[in-house]
């Protein structure tokens, strides 16, 4: 079956996921951003809030929020398998923001969650609440347009492991990164009206799907 395709807010066609199930993690956080965006996408979406719901799935989001407290929840309810099972099976896993922390394999000063992406993070790189911002990014695999990070008490990826290539940078900074099926950004990608990375994760999904 022929992905549908549909008109961006920049009014140049692109394509719809209308096979793809795509599940964002409940447990805490920035999940109702997600979901709109990856159905205004054309992609069917749930919100995960038990661990069951985690094996027919597409793809994962890791949404932001609070680290150290979703990690709490990951482990202490039962996900941490079968979001493993998941990855094991290919299956694109994007962690936003805090769900950056989650992926990564190192984190500075604590221990690693789910330690599946060959990067090692520093949390609350840029302060807190207050020192939020956004800034234009330069990410080559979306197009020549900037895209508009929004930073909320984000991390950075301080460096990366054999076959993760870098996606961003915002200064010195590397801010997105994607390794096999692992896609971390630093940003929150909800909260624009800019689909491209959404659709770069769906994409992802779609070719998992169709091997």
């Amino acid at each position: 079956m022929a992905l549908s395709k549909t008109k961006s807010e920049h009014g140049e066609e692109v394509m719809d996921f209308p096979l793809l199930t795509i599940g964002v993690l409940g447990v805490q956080g920035a999940v109702t951003e997600h979901l709109q965006a990856v159905e205004q996408c054309g992609a069917r979406a749930v919100f995960v809030r038990n661990p069951a719901q985690l094996d027919n799935l597409d793809g994962l989001i890791l949404p932001g929020g609070e680290s150290t407290t979703i990690g709490r929840l990951i482990k202490r309810y039962g996900y941490e398998e079968k979001i493993h099972r998941l990855a094991e099976k290919g299956k694109p896993l994007w962690g936003t923001c805090a769900g950056m922390v989650l992926l990564a394999d190192k984190v500075e000063n604590q221990n690693p969650v789910l330690g599946l992406m060959s990067i090692s993070v520093r949390r609350n790189a840029f302060g807190r609440q207050r020192e939020s911002f956004e800034a234009d990014l330069d990410i080559p695999a979306l197009g020549g347009e900037p895209y508009r990070g929004v930073f909320i008490r984000a991390p950075i990826i301080l460096s990366t492991g054999k076959g993760v290539e870098t996606l961003a940078r915002f200064k010195e900074h590397i801010v997105a990164a994607r390794q096999d099926n692992f896609l971390a950004t630093s940003f929150h990608p909800e909260l624009t009206s800019d689909e491209r990375l959404h659709r770069y994760f769906l994409l992802a999904a779609q070719e998992a799907r169709t091997g």
